[in-house]
């Protein structure tokens, strides 16, 4: 299990490699052209349950953490569904991964 840790004070969100790595490409697109979006997470029952919402900036820290050494491969159809949502006013919300089309 991974983190996904941002802004300061920082948000510690704990997730599985594979979620990470596509969260890496789709955060990298958007933050490359200096634009915020909205990213929503379902919270762990050990913290409670409920829903998060982070704004996420370019200005603020992002730091990404692999439990493991080796790079999941990515799944497009995940990364489109993903791009289409941060491109969305409600911005992207974490959804579990659908199958690949196009294979994996």
């Amino acid at each position: 299990m991974g983190s996904l840790i941002y802004g300061h004070p920082s948000i510690d969100i704990k997730l599985e490699d594979r979620v990470l790595a596509h969260l890496q490409v789709i955060f990298s697109e958007k933050l490359r052209r200096n634009e915020g979006f909205h990213f929503t997470w379902a919270d762990s029952e050990h913290t409670g349950g409920g829903r998060s919402v982070a704004w996420v900036h370019p200005a603020m820290p992002l730091y990404f953490r692999y439990a493991g050494s080796r790079v999941p491969s990515l799944n497009r159809t995940w990364l489109q569904d993903m791009e289409r949502d941060i491109n969305s006013r409600s911005g992207l919300i974490l959804r579990d991964e659908p199958r690949d089309a196009g294979g994996q």
